[in-house]
């Protein structure tokens, strides 16, 4: 059978391996995990899909990429712990050479980290945990979940281009409303009731999302009563109230920069 995703974060988090003894087999494990050919099983001759790719960089010396994937991405391991930021700089240097590939993958064995590298396209950095892998879920630098970035990185990179990523996420987001949703509705909530506060609810996110709400103040209260949701029910309905009169305040916080807008 092949190896599951927790048998990998189990194995490479308890590793104490050097970055040379590590860097190989961790990707191969990886490519076993994604049910992807490792670089000597999708390419014997090293052509497109190899480790220790030969390159020279942009100041004409020699050097090593730890893997590369013509069309997809170059990827550098440094040991537990290290710089990251190092590993990306070495890309940087040998691109050119790779074909500028469209992601730049650095890994510690723990960390991971893709910076995409589309023309005319500002970079971005999609990064996450072994911890964060294995959850499944997005993180603050990660719009789509980690599992699926990586499947991203290895099948079709262009899903992490920004404007790919971003409709997903919009997708996954409107899907989640169709549910909440329709399960007002199945409680006997008026449409009209329902579609009221599932809007109020997108403006507060919108509102948290560019500042309007100081201190990221929905995003955090949502956190911190997740597991009682009549505190949160509480809370929200004070929120509304403070976001539709001009000159209110929530807790520490004055409201005068959005009120009225929520009415």
């Amino acid at each position: 059978m092949p190896l599951s995703l927790p048998e990998f974060v189990e194995r490479w988090k308890a590793s104490t391996l050097t970055e040379r003894a590590a860097a190989q087999s961790h990707f191969i494990d990886l490519c076993e995990v994604l049910q992807h050919p490792h670089p000597a099983a999708a390419d014997r001759t090293g052509e497109s899909f190899a480790f220790e790719k030969a390159v020279t960089t942009a100041e004409g010396g020699k050097g090593f990429a730890d893997v590369w994937k013509r069309g997809f991405f170059a990827w550098e391991y440094k040991g537990k712990h290290r710089d990251l930021n190092a590993a990306y700089r070495q890309l940087m240097r040998y691109r050119e050479d790779l074909e500028n590939p469209p992601l730049m993958v650095t890994c510690d064995q723990e960390r991971f980290e893709i910076h995409t590298n589309f023309t005319s396209i500002r970079p971005q950095v999609y990064s996450f945990t072994l911890d964060e892998l294995l959850l499944g879920a997005t993180t603050p630098n990660c719009a789509l979940s980690p599992l699926d970035v990586l499947r991203a990185v290895f099948n079709d990179p262009s899903q992490l281009r920004p404007e790919a990523a971003q409709a997903r996420v919009t997708e996954k987001v409107a899907a989640e409303f169709a549910k909440l949703a329709n399960s007002l509705e199945s409680r006997g909530i008026e449409p009209q009731r329902t579609a009221h506060f599932l809007m109020r609810l997108l403006f507060c996110l919108f509102a948290d999302s560019i500042g309007l709400l100081p201190d990221h103040l929905f995003r955090r209260m949502i956190e911190a009563d997740k597991g009682a949701p009549a505190k949160f029910a509480r809370k929200l309905r004070q929120l509304f109230a403070a976001m539709s009169t001009s000159g209110s305040t929530f807790g520490m916080h004055d409201r005068r920069l959005v009120a009225p807008l929520l009415t």
